[in-house]
């Protein structure tokens, strides 16, 4: 699922595409609004929310789009070639006279009122990246089940909105405990810690074409995608296994010797993955 930061940069090329022009071409490509067309309203704006995107157009109408696991938004200038995958992918078109936005795997695309926009956002906790960001409700939200898992609560978009599996591992790392940790058992001044420094990762990388969070030339993460390579500060084999709630389970990566706290929990004899 797509990092914070990486629907804000969409949310950025749609704004910059198509905001403050007339829509001439509108083509939907899923069954409920196969009907549908918003050609000769203009775009008013394209705002991100945690991982969702909002268009807005004349007449109180909104686009909403989520990118989910492998979903993306593509703009092509007249007469480009369009590279985001097969024809059969795509499953919103909306163009102007001099740009083209191309909505390719999009699994969730619904037209909204304006003024309905919460129904499809408004269960989202504060938004890392958003205008209302809000540190003492995020900590809030995440504490308030001290039980579960730091990796799981961090993931749930309802406590913050914007922190993906990248950065779950990342921020871990980065406060030195496991992400099996209770939220709970969090050390009262990591814990303050915790939502500034989420917001000040996805901040610094918001306009940053390769997502970095070590400061080190040549080692863009410490710990994401690096099993089974050394740890960038102890050297030990970087480890990962599969975190989740069993329906959604996500490669979780982490360094044994920095990161205190208990290491996954183990699967037995279910298929599931664990930890190497």
């Amino acid at each position: 699922m797509p990092e914070g930061d990486t629907v804000w940069q969409a949310a950025r090329r749609l704004h910059e595409a198509l905001a403050g022009k007339v829509l001439t071409r509108s083509d939907f490509r899923v069954p409920r609004y196969a009907t549908a067309d918003l050609t000769g309203r203009a775009v008013l704006d394209t705002v991100p929310r945690g991982k969702h995107l909002l268009t807005r157009v004349e007449g109180g109408l909104t686009v909403h789009s989520h990118l989910r696991m492998d979903g993306s938004w593509k703009v092509f200038a007249p007469g480009r070639r369009w590279s985001g995958g097969p024809a059969h992918q795509i499953r919103l078109i909306l163009g102007t006279t001099d740009r083209t936005a191309v909505g390719y795997r999009l699994p969730v695309l619904d037209i909204l009122r304006t003024s309905d926009e919460q129904r499809a956002v408004g269960h989202l906790g504060p938004d890392l990246l958003g205008a209302g960001w809000d540190p003492v409700r995020a900590l809030g939200n995440l504490l308030a089940d001290p039980a579960r898992p730091l990796g799981e609560a961090l993931l749930d978009q309802r406590n913050l909105a914007g922190v993906g599996n990248v950065y779950k591992c990342e921020l871990c790392f980065l406060l030195g405990v496991t992400p099996w940790l209770p939220v709970g058992d969090l050390p009262a001044d990591r814990a303050a810690q915790l939502p500034v420094l989420a917001q000040q990762l996805l901040e610094a990388n918001r306009d940053r074409p390769v997502r970095r969070t070590t400061g080190l030339r040549g080692q863009d993460l410490f710990v994401y995608g690096r099993a089974p390579r050394p740890c960038l500060r102890c050297g030990t084999p970087v480890r990962v296994a599969d975190q989740g709630d069993g329906s959604r389970e996500r490669p979780t990566y982490w360094c044994p010797t920095c990161q205190a706290g208990p290491a996954p929990p183990s699967r037995g004899h279910s298929g599931t993955r664990t930890w190497r």
